[in-house]
């Protein structure tokens, strides 16, 4: 776990799919933090790589499109000082990590910008992502960026 006066050295960000939420967030805090923080992001299930988030974070200099969804499997063994969950079924599965690693978790609750986008515009859709990397982008700031530093949005 953390000293409470310095931050995480290790953050996973975990949700319900790896592809909107959690790599954003994961995205958010490399770019603010650099190389002072490790970072990864997982979901419980992988997902599929999602050309909206791609959309709306290269809007903000941010370059997600490499990114190749994992789920919380895949990180077995490595271990984090906090676990940041961005979904009831992640914060579940957050909270079971803790039986064996040493990390702190923390709920955030994310809206899901995918949920029922059958019948919206694009445009729509992307207003949909930006609320999420915007609300993502503030409380990261809020609770890793101590002093200044980093785009505002």
């Amino acid at each position: 776990m953390s000293d409470e006066g310095e931050g995480p050295q290790a953050v996973l960000f975990a949700c319900a799919a790896n592809a909107v939420r959690s790599p954003m967030a994961a995205a958010i805090l490399q770019h603010l933090m650099g190389d002072r923080v490790r970072v990864a992001s997982a979901g419980v299930r992988a997902g599929q790589p999602d050309p909206y988030a791609v959309a709306v974070l290269d809007e903000i200099g941010i370059d997600i499109s490499e990114h190749e969804p994992a789920n919380l499997d895949s990180i077995e063994g490595e271990v984090f000082d906090l676990v940041v969950t961005l979904s009831p079924e992640a914060h579940h599965h957050g909270v079971e990590l803790t039986r064996v690693m040493p990390a702190d978790v923390e709920y955030w609750p994310t809206p899901d910008a995918t949920a029922a986008s059958e019948d919206v515009s694009r445009e729509e859709l992307l207003a949909r992502y930006r609320g999420v990397r915007d609300m993502l982008f503030r409380r990261i700031k809020q609770r890793f960026v101590k002093t200044g530093g980093g785009p505002s949005v």
